[in-house]
This record gives structure tokens, C-alpha cells and sequence, in this order.
């Protein structure tokens, strides 16, 4: 039986003033979550009342698509380069699973 999708919800709050060069480095990124086995799509939003919140939410195929796949290979290392120089705080990332009925 194949695992249910799982989708990372990750929160970033980056350094004032940084948002346009943060936007360009997460949009070169982006190229090593997709060359990642399991992924399936992401979108990126920015939030209206505090500008240097964004909310990144990734489809995996499961959680170790996510956990194993991409957090343990070297496409994690390169993403992570791109956009640690931009983070006012470590990133919250949480993982969730649709509750089969309940859509």
C-alpha cells in the first residue's frame, strides 16, 4: 500500500529589508526540490500583515520523500546554502496528512 501525500508546511521569518533577495534566492532554490524523488508541487506566499513572514507549503509523495529523499542529499545542502543568509530565525517546518472523509 502506498503511503498517504504529506505536506510539509514550513513557516520562514527572514531579516528586514531582505525580502526581494530572499524571493530571488528561494525562486533559484526551488530546482532542488523538484529534482527530488517524491516531491510533487510546492507554492511559496508571503503574509499580507508582516512582510518578512512566508509560509512555503511542499506535496511529498510521503514523509520520507521529504525527510530522507531531500533533507539527507546534498539538493538539502545547496537549498540550504541559498537561503540560510536570509533567516532572522530558524525555520518551523511541520508535516501534515489529509484526514480521509474530513476534505
Amino acid at each position: 500500500m502506498n503511503p498517504s501525500p504529506v505536506l510539509e508546511v514550513a513557516q520562514f521569518e527572514v531579516t528586514p529589508s531582505s525580502e526581494a533577495a530572499f524571493e530571488a534566492a528561494i525562486a533559484q532554490a526551488f530546482v532542488y526540490l523538484q529534482q527530488t524523488d517524491g516531491y510533487r508541487q510546492h507554492q511559496l506566499q508571503r503574509c499580507l500583515e508582516y512582510p518578512q513572514q512566508y509560509l512555503l507549503l511542499v506535496q511529498w509523495r510521503s514523509l520520507e520523500a521529504h525527510l530522507v529523499n531531500f533533507r539527507q542529499s546534498e539538493n538539502f545542502v545547496r537549498w540550504r546554502a541559498l537561503l540560510e543568509p536570509y533567516f532572522a530565525r530558524p525555520p518551523q517546518v511541520l508535516h501534515y496528512q489529509l484526514l480521509p472523509g474530513l476534505a
